[in-house]
């Protein structure tokens, strides 16, 4: 569905917005734009990376710019970088869909590449379907073309992903499939506006937000929902913490809302209108999260930039930095950490110039630090200073009540992504499924029923007739009840039917072996014959989730 924000105050004051891309998400950036015209001044900056921001960079020293609206792993790269808000346009569930569709058309052998994080639900749609899709992450370009490389040995002929890895996959030879649509790219341009609109309301015409991530100014305390008392404790607890300029753990599973609760902290707090930087300590090598965390001089290492580059800790001056998964930072790092917040001072690689900083430190972790210590694996006195205040977040399996006021929220969101409104009778539909929501452990927490949601809403989308009754839920979710006994609607959405198969009687065999609980982790990998990604993406965690445990159990 199309959203439309309010109008800005001065229609003859439009907003500057620079689109940022490059490939071919440049033309349907350019295409988008038109339909824009009247709202906002929109240029095109048709770079990446570093190019790009130093190009933005010297341009506003003299010129004005609202947001920098950009996607994938370019928009990740910019939005800690730039002293103006970055809106990221983020592929949808359905634009997912989409795509692997087209590239069904062409072939059975399929891949997906994304930037950092893999696509859970991808995981929940092959179980459901009987389909092998390779599903890889990268980080940098190098990454990717290693990880096309990969897929094109393994027989993959088709990648869904950005612009870069289309333009990559392409030139390995394959078919690169764009997974972005021109309606994600509206809602890009829309909360641009909306964020335009709220910077002026806020702090007069003209005045942009300061460098932080955009999604800071769009997640608040009452994102965090739940009426449970658990949940108004976590809440209670953010709006006492958030007076205090003393650092915070937060401690929860994964799919609890860590971040989210961490943004909640510095919008409650009086650091609100300062940037906020996140990182996650666990998704990058202990060289680069270095230099990202500290920045480095000119001549610092072999491929060090000209004049150097200022690290998180001075783009959040002023501001919050949250450090997530921070129990996965190395020993090493650790000891550099504790310095700065010991001494409120930095020094960036290869420099000796201290840099005094003034950033709160709000950190997160999924796993037991007190074990980590005791193991040597965690500095004691970090841990101390790090854990002045703590915030357990709660695992949905522990606030059941929770289960179907949140499933009717993302529901009804998901629906209304994809332009259906939703049926007046939904509310009731959705508690009729409140015992089959409350028996499930949920071990991916609010982000697994999320994501479960889009799924219900892409059947209810193409079946506007269809009830959603707890025999339907199951059959589109088969891992709520007993996936053998599991069926497939008899109408599925368009863009499903053509990417499913035909499920053969030893298909069925072998997924109900798929869902075999495995006896360990050297068993599921053993499954795999030792491929990594695959066995991570069978057990529906990341690559660093599957290497961490792997580690404990004392196989890494």
């Amino acid at each position: 569905m199309r959203r439309f924000s309010a109008p800005l105050p001065d229609p003859a004051d439009k907003p500057v917005f620079w689109t940022v891309s490059i490939s071919r998400l440049f033309d349907l950036f350019r295409d988008i734009t038109l339909e824009f015209d009247d709202r906002a001044i929109i240029e095109p900056i048709n770079l990446g990376f570093e190019e790009a921001a130093k190009h933005i960079r010297e341009r506003m020293q003299t010129e004005r710019c609202d947001a920098v609206i950009a996607a994938g792993s370019n928009a990740a790269y910019l939005k800690g970088r730039l002293p103006v808000p970055v809106v990221i346009a983020k592929a949808s569930g359905f634009d997912v869909m989409q795509a692997l569709a087209r590239a069904r058309r062409g072939t059975t052998q399929i891949g997906v590449i994304t930037y950092q994080e893999p696509l859970p639900e991808l995981a929940e749609f092959q179980a459901a379907f009987g389909l092998t899709i390779a599903q890889q992450t990268y980080v940098t370009a190098e990454d990717a073309r290693e990880r096309i490389d990969e897929m094109k040995a393994a027989g993959i002929r088709a990648i869904v992903g950005a612009g870069l890895i289309t333009d990559l996959a392409e030139d390995a030879g394959l078919t690169g499939v764009f997974v972005y649509s021109a309606a994600s790219i509206r809602v890009a341009f829309d909360d641009a506006l909306e964020l335009a609109r709220l910077s002026r309301l806020e702090g007069g015409r003209g005045r942009s937000l300061p460098r932080a991530d955009t999604r800071s100014h769009r997640h608040r305390l009452q994102d965090l929902r739940g009426d449970s008392a658990a949940m108004h404790a976590v809440r209670e607890a953010i709006t006492l913490y958030a007076r205090s300029p003393a650092t915070v753990l937060i401690q929860g599973e994964t799919g609890t809302g860590k971040e989210l609760a961490a943004q909640a902290l510095h919008q409650q707090g009086p650091r609100a209108r300062q940037p906020f930087i996140a990182i996650n300590c666990g998704a990058v090598t202990e060289s680069l999260l270095e230099s990202e965390l500290f920045g480095y001089e000119e001549g610092a290492f072999t491929g060090a930039r000209r004049g150097g580059h200022p690290g998180l800790f001075e783009a959040a001056q002023h501001g919050t930095l949250f450090l997530d998964e921070i129990g996965e930072m190395p020993l090493a790092l650790q000891t550099r950490l504790l310095r700065v917040l010991e001494e409120r001072e930095v020094v960036r690689v290869g420099g000796t110039r201290p840099i005094p900083i003034d950033v709160r430190i709000v950190s997160a972790t999924h796993c037991d630090l007190d074990v980590r210590v005791r193991d040597g694996r965690f500095r004691t006195d970090l841990f101390y200073r790090l854990a002045v205040l703590r915030l357990p977040l709660p695992a949905l399996r522990e606030r059941p009540e929770d289960c179907v006021p949140l499933a009717l929220w993302s529901l009804t969101n998901a629906l209304a992504a994809l332009g259906v409104r939703a049926p007046v009778n939904l509310q009731a539909e959705v508690r009729a499924c409140d015992n089959l929501l409350r028996a499930f452990a949920w071990p991916g927490n609010v982000r697994q029923l999320r994501n479960l949601m889009e799924r219900v809403a892409l059947y209810l989308a193409a079946q506007p007739l269809q009830a959603l009754s707890p025999g339907f839920l199951l059959a589109v979710a088969p891992e709520l009840g007993d996936p053998a006994r599991a069926t497939l609607p008899a109408q599925l959405p368009a863009a499903v039917g053509a990417i499913a198969p035909v499920r053969r009687e030893a298909d069925r065999d072998r997924d109900h072996d798929r869902h075999r609980p495995p006896d360990d982790l050297a068993e599921v990998v053993a499954r795999f014959e030792g491929d990594r990604e695959a066995a991570a993406r069978y057990l529906g965690i990341s690559r660093t989730t599957l290497w961490r445990r792997l580690r404990r159990a004392g196989l890494g």
